[in-house]
């Protein structure tokens, strides 16, 4: 008998470990490999551009995966900052890129957005982008055009990368599906990349020039909807439909700018008290935010001179930012700090500004909520989900990676429920592998079963023998 009960363990230790292993959690439903991702920014695609305008493609994307409300960027809503949100998991004032313009207080310069880029400190300040976290624990990544791309970070960049060139037309469809190949073709196939960002700049452009309400930036959003289609039948043709998560989302939303003699415009220079002369630094007709250095000793004089001077103007010194907005604790950001009521832009000395459609307002204006779609293995199928907060994609992507995030502002649990099954190991889990390790467990409790059967019948055997002896 007691041979017995060593067999009976260690059969029961064996049928155990098998039903783990063969249930337990593979990390891709389908191939049993970690998911590749691939990050996409549309910059300036508004959560409600899909409803004036057909999307076939967007529409099945939501059919096959996961589609928000739509999804609250960190302020300030413009695009460097919100993407390295993206990037980094961050607010704005967390990882220090506060603006798309580099500037420098003491020289009066300013960098505009593109150059911006090549501005290394500017990037590189403390925060590692996902790109440099995912190398740095084995993984290969890739950054195609996403703003930050052309900076190193702690003296490491993304292992493939590509910047755009200056002047890039960045509505070329032909181009976009030039770059779509790349990624999927040589990126993640040749070169067996696991995670990429990847950036197209519509329909941000056409909302600028012509407005959000134009039939400019619907034919835009066909154009987006075309490029959708075309990333899923391209990861589909270089077999990577079924080990590829992708996420789709977009920097900020647009709203209509309010001019032409309609409102009573905000020009600085027209405020009785107010003078650019009380000012060592500013940037202001960059839209809807505006801030200013005073020269030492007048902060509380033009601080007063603007306070009130317009119903839709609000000023705030540094440490009055409401704390929501998460813009304050960073010493880039300067003492004061003007934001206007959606719709309205700050115009320095006369207004300069042309644009008919801006972003950069409040996050809380529904106009500057971005839209979400997911999916892949990982993704459950055919899910709407509530609004959350851009913060929340970083730990997302960490999580379908595999890897360990730095610390960040955002949560899994946020997006959590949008996964197939997830255990807090950070290992993705079907459903079909749950119901094999209740399948193996059955089978263990059921030989089980039949042991003890066979160990009490041989058991009376020999009692009932040495009885007759």
């Amino acid at each position: 008998m007691p041979s017995i009960g060593k067999t009976m363990l260690w059969t029961t230790f064996l049928c155990l470990l098998m039903a783990s292993s063969s249930g337990g959690a593979p990390l891709n439903g389908a191939t049993g490999a970690r998911s590749k991702v691939l990050l996409i920014s549309f910059d300036g695609f508004r959560w409600d551009y899909d409803r004036d305008v057909d999307t076939p493609n967007l529409d099945a994307m939501a059919m096959d995966g996961v589609k928000a409300a739509y999804v609250t960027p960190p302020f300030i809503t413009i695009t460097s900052p919100t993407h390295f949100t993206l990037l980094t998991g961050k607010y704005v004032e967390n990882h220090g890129v506060i603006h798309n313009m580099w500037f420098n207080t003491t020289t009066q310069e300013r960098k505009p957005y593109y150059m911006t880029q090549f501005v290394n400190e500017w990037w590189d300040n403390g925060s590692l982008p996902i790109w440099i976290t995912a190398q740095r624990q084995g993984r290969k990544a890739g950054s195609l055009h996403f703003p930050g791309t052309a900076s190193s970070y702690q003296g490491e960049r993304a292992m493939v990368s590509e910047v755009e060139p200056r002047f890039y037309n960045y509505s070329n469809e032909t181009a976009w599906r030039e770059s779509v190949d790349k990624v999927m073709g040589q990126w993640f196939g040749a070169q067996d990349l696991d995670f990429v960002s990847m950036y197209f700049g519509e329909p941000d452009a056409t909302g600028h020039r012509h407005g959000p309400d134009s039939p400019e930036r619907r034919a835009m959003v066909r154009q987006v909807d075309r490029t959708v289609g075309y990333i899923r039948d391209s990861a589909r043709r270089h077999d990577l439909a079924d080990r590829l998560d992708i996420i789709i989302t977009a920097d900020h939303g647009m709203r209509t700018v309010l001019r032409n003699g309609l409102v009573n415009e905000i020009i600085l220079s027209q405020i009785p008290g107010f003078t650019f002369k009380d000012l060592s630094f500013h940037l202001v007709d960059f839209g809807p935010v505006g801030m200013l250095l005073p020269k030492e000793g007048r902060l509380e004089k033009v601080y007063n001179a603007l306070k009130g001077a317009h119903p839709n103007l609000h000023v705030y010194k540094r440490e009055e930012m409401p704390e929501r907005l998460h813009y304050a604790n960073n010493p880039r950001i300067l003492p004061l700090l003007l934001i206007s009521d959606p719709g309205y832009v700050i115009n320095g000395y006369v207004p300069l500004q042309f644009n008919k459609g801006e972003h950069g307002f409040d996050n809380e204006d529904m106009d500057m909520k971005p839209f979400f779609r997911a999916v892949g293995p990982s993704f459950r199928q055919n899910l709407e989900v509530g609004p959350f907060e851009t913060v929340n994609v970083y730990p997302l992507m960490c999580h379908l990676l595999g890897i360990k995030p730095e610390p960040n502002d955002g949560h899994l649990d946020a997006t959590r429920h949008m996964l197939v099954s997830s255990d807090d190991r950070g290992t993705t889990v079907s459903e079909s592998a749950v119901s094999h390790v209740f399948i193996g467990l059955a089978a263990v409790s059921g030989f089980l079963v039949v042991v003890f059967v066979l160990a009490t019948s041989r058991a009376a055997y020999r009692k009932r023998k040495a009885i007759k002896r």
